[in-house]
């Protein structure tokens, strides 16, 4: 059985990226799952974005819970610097860059749905 992760355990292992097993998500950006794999069900992870990153744009099948842990990300809706929390809804769509490059951690309830505009 797995055991609970604390969020300070992974703020300090987020703080020491040489320490976690980074994984490529999408150009420029990876990623250390918590558990499951982003994008296709029930998942968390740190995603890092190198500077002019983007996700294209997608549908949220589930709730998405976005923690900036450093830098900023911005969306359609706004720029969010380091601090923010944001709740995307089940339907939303969105596509995500960072004109400098941010840590983030990601939680989805769901899926998402890239078939929407370029995705």
């Amino acid at each position: 059985m797995e055991r609970a992760q604390a969020f300070a355990e992974l703020l300090q292992r987020a703080a020491h990226p040489e320490w976690l097993d980074w994984q490529p998500l999408r150009p420029g950006i990876d990623f250390h799952a918590l558990y499951g794999q982003p994008g296709q069900g029930p998942a968390a992870a740190l995603l890092r974005y190198a500077p002019g990153a983007s996700i294209p744009l997608h549908r949220h099948l589930d709730h998405e819970h976005i923690l900036v842990l450093e830098g900023s990300q911005r969306d359609a809706n706004g720029v969010y610097p380091a601090g923010t929390l944001l709740v995307n809804p089940p339907g939303s769509c969105h596509a995500v860059t960072s004109e400098e490059g941010c840590l983030v951690l990601a939680i989805w309830a769901g899926s998402l749905d890239f078939g929407v505009g370029d995705g």
